[in-house]
């Protein structure tokens, strides 16, 4: 997620530039890997010298690897090619891509190949993600249903359409009363490499009491937290995040997590407070203090390094040491490549990609409209569907 876009690219020798130079054009070259980025006009993917534009009706898996689009009465996406009613956005695609759920007023359509169910979206629902077996369905409920302030995150049985509460961590099921109700807001979220395991950002939490503290009889005083949900096991559970994480403002927060799913990172700009999380033991294991930053908060990690960023500054944290270097416009997402040479950064109406060691500009590509990049795929990365090719 997911996550909703025209494009030009242009043939050029790619120029290195340093970043402390002031900004200038940069010569455009073909976008070494895959991205996903969403737009003003929906997602769009650039894959080399290609561009396409799935529209506004359009959601993608939550590590971006498969894409499904509405498009004049028909579902397009890895496992699907249907004429459908009008009315219908897709909402949420499975990890593997095989499965998408729609929404259109009052009801849910949930397609897996050439079967399709639809099922009454009874009071306030959104979802969420599928589970790994594509059975199940996660759901936000809101509540009370005709005037929502607060949700609760349950399981939806796709075979029944019924709704249940989630495994606590030990797999032991929710007692009545005792279900997470939030007020927050998710922020980010990050699907683990073997695509079982999600994690998304909540901040803005005051009051919230979680299922543990409603088990215990204890309070949490906690602003934010990051909730991992596991889509395999069906258990949630919530990460705390110390003080003063949560009580600024949401865009300046952002999680991350590396390329072997060990190590989660969430950032807090505006304090200046960088924490680390073991995604084993679910527990936080540092937190230091980063330069402050204002704008939208970005983070990307690899074993080794973090990258932070905020308005057009870049902050790389390796080995003890910080370097900081300057993009053309105020970030709009931040994401390292599969090979870790190259650092994406999404601008204004832009993607740029830098050298990541140095921070020189290698390339840029036009994206009018650019709200967030989303995702970094591989060249190899797979992208499915079949929207209009536009270049």
């Amino acid at each position: 997620m997911t996550t909703r876009r025209d494009l030009l690219i242009l043939a050029g020798a790619v120029a290195g530039l340093s970043a402390c130079d002031p900004p200038r054009r940069t010569p455009v070259t073909a976008v070494p890997d895959r991205l996903i980025a969403r737009t003003t006009g929906g997602l769009v993917t650039v894959d080399g010298s290609t561009t396409r534009r799935w529209g506004e009706r359009s959601a993608v898996s939550p590590d971006g690897s498969f894409v499904y689009a509405m498009k004049d009465g028909t579902l397009t996406g890895p496992a699907a090619n249907a004429q459908l009613e009008a009315g219908w956005a897709p909402e949420v695609v499975s990890a593997d891509g095989t499965a998408c759920v729609l929404r259109r007023p009052g009801s849910l359509l949930v397609t897996h190949g050439e079967n399709q169910k639809r099922l009454p979206a009874a009071g306030n629902i959104q979802a969420d993600a599928f589970t790994t077996d594509t059975l199940g369905l996660f759901v936000l409920e809101w509540l009370p249903a005709e005037a929502p302030d607060h949700y609760r995150v349950r399981l939806m049985d796709l075979g029944t359409g019924t709704l249940s509460p989630l495994l606590t961590r030990d797999k032991r099921p929710v007692p009545a009363g005792a279900e997470e109700e939030m007020r927050g807001e998710g922020r980010q979220a990050v699907l683990s490499p073997d695509r079982q395991v999600l994690s998304t950002l909540y901040t803005h939490q005051p009051g919230h009491q979680h299922t543990r503290n409603l088990l215990a009889g204890t309070r949490s005083d906690v602003h934010a937290f990051v909730h991992v949900l596991h889509l395999e096991q069906r258990w949630a559970y919530c990460l705390d995040l110390p003080h003063p994480f949560g009580e600024g403002p949401a865009e300046s927060h952002a999680i991350a997590i590396d390329p072997d799913g060990r190590r989660l990172a969430v950032v807090d700009l505006a304090s200046g407070s960088l924490a680390y999380a073991d995604t084993h033991r679910l527990a936080i294991t540092s937190v230091i203090s980063v330069p402050k930053g204002a704008g939208t908060a970005a983070v990307a990690l690899d074993a080794s390094r973090t990258f932070l960023g905020a308005g057009r500054t870049v902050t790389l944290l390796e080995g003890g040491g910080t370097s900081r270097w300057t993009v053309p416009s105020p970030l709009r997402g931040l994401h390292l490549n599969h090979a870790g040479d190259l650092l994406y950064a999404g601008g204004t109406d832009e993607i740029v990609w830098l050298d990541a060691a140095s921070g020189a500009i290698r390339g840029r590509v036009r994206v009018p409209g650019l709200q967030t990049l989303r995702h970094v795929l591989g060249s190899q990365g797979r992208v499915g569907g079949s929207p209009d090719p536009g270049t």
